[in-house]
């Protein structure tokens, strides 16, 4: 059987999501890290995998895959009814719908003000740089403005599109930084159903997995 293999960083929130995906399938993979540092995802060897440089890649003998979200749903569909694993996806295409209605969400609409909160107030600030307040403000309504969407969706539900699925955790990575950040922190406890969902999805074993693998490779 060909070795799956993984090349991205461990910097990377959308390299996390893809461990994430696979350790929820009990998938077996061989991580190759990529230095975002020295520019090893503009060059060559790396471009040929990936045409516009980002990681990850999803590499499974000839068949490459780039762009996270697309390596979720192919690992989800692909693997989700054959092994052990948490099946992520519905196979009634309503329902699959609705998933793919809050995978969009996630993209579209929650990332980005979460990748503006987490770059002035996490990376900036660890650089010894001053927050772009303007920015933090209009990142902190959009954001807000989501969480509230979210807050009366998970009103009705436990995950977002009802059980546990791909959509709920492509969140992973940046609801783990943004809990590490003071006024984002507040804006998620400061809605309970958003709350609640957050830490159920954060205490997943697979998750888990990911920090472990992170943390050990710091050691």
């Amino acid at each position: 059987m060909a070795t799956r293999e993984v090349y991205g960083s461990l910097d990377s929130p959308d390299t996390l999501k893809v461990l994430a995906c696979l350790f929820e399938h009990h998938l077996d993979f061989v991580f190759v890290p990529i230095d975002l540092d020295a520019g090893e995802h503009l060059k060559k060897p790396f471009l040929s995998m990936s045409p516009f440089g980002q990681v990850p890649v999803l590499e499974e003998g000839d068949f490459h895959q780039f762009e996270s979200r697309a390596i979720i749903r192919s690992l989800a569909h692909g693997y989700g009814k054959k092994l052990g694993g948490q099946v992520l996806v519905e196979w009634d295409s309503k329902k699959q719908a609705i998933v793919a209605n809050w995978i969009d969400v996630e993209d579209h609409h929650f990332e980005p003000p979460a990748l503006q909160l987490l770059h002035e107030l996490g990376t900036k600030v660890k650089k010894g740089l001053v927050p772009d307040e303007k920015v933090v403000g209009e990142a902190e309504a959009k954001l807000s403005r989501v969480l509230d969407i979210y807050e009366a969706r998970l009103a009705k539900f436990k995950f977002l599109a009802g059980k546990y699925t791909i959509a709920d955790l492509l969140h992973l990575p940046n609801l783990h930084s943004l809990m590490g950040i003071s006024l984002a922190k507040k804006l998620i406890e400061s809605r309970p159903h958003v709350n609640a969902w957050c830490s159920e999805i954060l205490a997943r074993p697979a998750w888990a997995q990911v920090l472990a693998m992170k943390e050990q490779s710091q050691i």
